[in-house]
């Protein structure tokens, strides 16, 4: 039993998190009343303002906030962590069904849901900094023509601050969200005050009688009501930075009445004054306000966009580890807080992408066209996959799964339905950047898995290979070889060649093999398996979780302690170069897709400075492969 004092330390501790969390997981889910009312009454499929609809509206959006992100995220998703770390390639790699074809659907829905990331990455710092802005449209018509320049202004030094990180910066999110969360919900209460009518929103009847009187009407506003729950993935993609009492803290205590309290004042004052819908958001502010209004609403976007940011980052950083990207320069922004990475390709591509986004569609509401397909999709996809794990990892019997599930799945199928209205107007961006990315990401998996196959079927058993070493006259010379090998029974295609080719060999040889596990962290006691084979021959195998970085240079020091004996100085590091070739003579499918794979290996950072081996201790072995 926990004294008083170490209770108190743990629930400041706590409470240091939650407030954390603020900043990083409700970042956008908390800028969503900048614009999602007005896009349900002003936008593209939106209805008239009536009382009727207004209640209807609120109340589609009180109760997509309680079943989505409420009890689906908080109460439902967040259990199904692996090893405390959360997103959909984690439960991916948590749901390992046995069966090929099994395992197969699950991998390409995992891929395609963590695709589909990318796109809204793009798409929620465009939507959010300019909702931001627009509100200098309320405050003054002169200051109009300044609503892109400025929004382009801060997108370009949000992304070009990225190579310095976060850490100093992040310390104000999580109480910058919390003046925001209380400035919502003191306008919340202001509007209320004068419309207190609105709280009967909260009646189901009122969805259920709006749908009644206007059934075509209130499905494609089902794709504007969607907005309010975009950002609800976080919860479980950034729980590995949190824990989940600290999560929950911060949405039941702050975020949740937050914005709650605004979409109701939002909605207050669309019922006494039906104008209003073309900003209810700024609107709601006294005139004297705004300006200031505008200024921490920037503030919260910036924050929003940096979760995102951060997000694509660390999905990049799985992926690659997993086998589903090449390699990519990943730099460590801070030297004591872990997962603060930067990865200056996908850095460019989001600000690139962000930009174009911005000058295409030049407004909020035009923006929330493309929003929501992409995140609705991947809901869509985590349901799925969490059937696989109340079925075959938490045992739940059929007469529970099928209700609870089912009940998630239909909510979600429904917002799906009403987002694919959206694809012609700008939908399809995120969905085409989707598949872009899974492209990309099974091309990349594919042709490993095959380089894989062929050098297996020419690879020279480990125990014939020692046994003629002893026959063959090899010169051995003094030093360390470290030749890194994926296959632990057999000698690296790159030592054999090397061998038949120079009739050389070290002294010392250690046969490394970096494995890449399915889960976040490998504990440090796990680390390294060590085993002499003779002849000067040792076989080592380092364990890797895919949120962590591997250090070969930091595994020998532990080799070193472990009994390796080596000189730093005098060892060299051996990589195989292998190279995947279409045969002479072929065309279409099977020709692009290893040229496709071809370009993406040679644009992946090299072997050495990801593994961290100092590159003037390195030699490369190569060889030409064909399918």
């Amino acid at each position: 039993m926990a004294t008083p004092a170490k209770s108190g330390k743990g629930s400041w501790f706590t409470l240091g998190l939650s407030l954390a969390a603020l900043g990083v997981v409700y970042g956008d889910i908390g800028t969503s009343p900048l614009y999602a009312l007005a896009v349900c009454f002003d936008g593209a499929h939106g209805v008239g303002v009536s009382p009727e609809n207004v209640l209807g509206v609120l109340s589609l959006i009180f109760w997509s906030l309680v079943i989505v992100v409420t009890l689906k995220y908080h109460v439902f998703v967040l259990h199904a962590d692996n090893k405390g770390e959360g997103g959909i390639l984690a439960l991916m790699s948590l749901v390992r069904p046995a069966g090929a074809k099994r395992r197969l659907w699950v991998v390409m829905l995992g891929l395609f849901g963590a695709a589909l990331l990318y796109g809204d990455g793009m798409i929620t710092p465009a939507i959010s900094v300019l909702s931001a802005f627009e509100g200098l449209n309320v405050a003054t018509p002169a200051l109009a023509p300044y609503v892109i320049p400025l929004t382009l202004l801060v997108l370009v030094t949000l992304f070009a601050f990225q190579r310095h990180g976060t850490a100093r910066i992040g310390r104000v999110f999580g109480p910058t969200m919390l003046v925001w969360f209380g400035v919502l919900a003191i306008l919340g209460v202001r509007g209320i005050l004068q419309a207190p009518e609105v709280l009967s929103a909260v009646n189901p009847l009122h969805a259920v009688h709006f749908f009644a009187a206007n059934p075509l009407g209130s499905f494609l506003v089902l794709g504007a009501v969607f907005l309010v729950v975009t950002g609800g993935e976080a919860l479980y993609a950034d729980m590995g930075h949190f824990n989940e009492r600290a999560i929950q803290i911060a949405w039941f205590g702050v975020a949740l009445p937050g914005l709650l309290l605004n979409y109701f004042g939002q909605g207050a004052l669309l019922l006494r004054d039906p104008a209003a819908a073309s900003n209810p958001f700024y609107l709601l502010a006294p005139s004297w306000a705004v300006l200031p209004l505008v200024v921490l609403s920037m503030a919260a976007t910036v924050i929003a966009s940096q979760a995102i940011i951060s997000g694509a980052y660390s999905l990049t950083m799985q992926a690659i580890h997993l086998g589903y990207l090449p390699r990519m320069r990943i730099d460590h922004t801070s030297a004591v807080q872990k997962g603060q990475i930067y990865v200056p390709a996908i850095n460019s591509l989001l600000l690139l992408s962000t930009v174009l986004l911005v000058l295409a569609f030049r407004s909020s509401g035009a923006l929330a066209g493309a929003y929501g397909i992409a995140v609705t999709t991947t809901m869509v996809i985590t349901t799925l996959l969490m059937w696989l794990v109340v079925r075959d990892i938490w045992r739940w019997p059929l007469a529970l799964a099928v209700p609870v599930v089912g009940v998630f799945l239909l909510v979600d199928l429904t917002f799906f339905a009403a987002n694919v209205t959206k694809i012609p107007e700008g939908g399809w961006f995120p969905l085409a950047v989707g598949l872009a990315v899974f492209i990309l990401m099974t091309t990349w998996r594919h042709g490993r898995s095959l380089l894989r196959e062929r050098l297996r079927e020419s690879e020279t058993p480990l125990e014939p290979f020692l046994a003629g070493l002893r026959t063959s006259g090899i010169v051995r010379v003094k030093g360390t070889g470290v030749f890194l090998t994926g296959n632990q029974e057999a000698m690296p295609p790159a030592l054999v060649r090397m061998v038949r080719h120079t009739k050389v060999l070290h002294k010392s040889v250690l046969l490394l093999t970096i494995s890449l596990e399915d889960v976040a962290r490998v504990p440090e006691a796990e680390r390294l398996e060590h085993k002499e084979l003779g002849l000067g021959f040792h076989r080592a195998v380092a364990h890797y979780g895919f949120m962590e970085e591997v250090d070969v240079p930091r595994m020998m020091d532990l080799l070193r302690e472990r009994g390796f004996e080596h000189d730093p100085d005098d060892t060299t590091y051996f990589l195989g170069r292998e190279r995947l070739v279409a045969p002479h003579g072929t065309t279409g499918f099977r020709l692009w897709r290893p040229r496709l794979f071809a370009w993406m290996a040679q644009n992946s950072q090299p072997v050495p400075a990801y593994f961290q081996i100092p590159p003037e201790r390195v030699v490369e072995v190569g060889a030409q492969i064909t399918p």
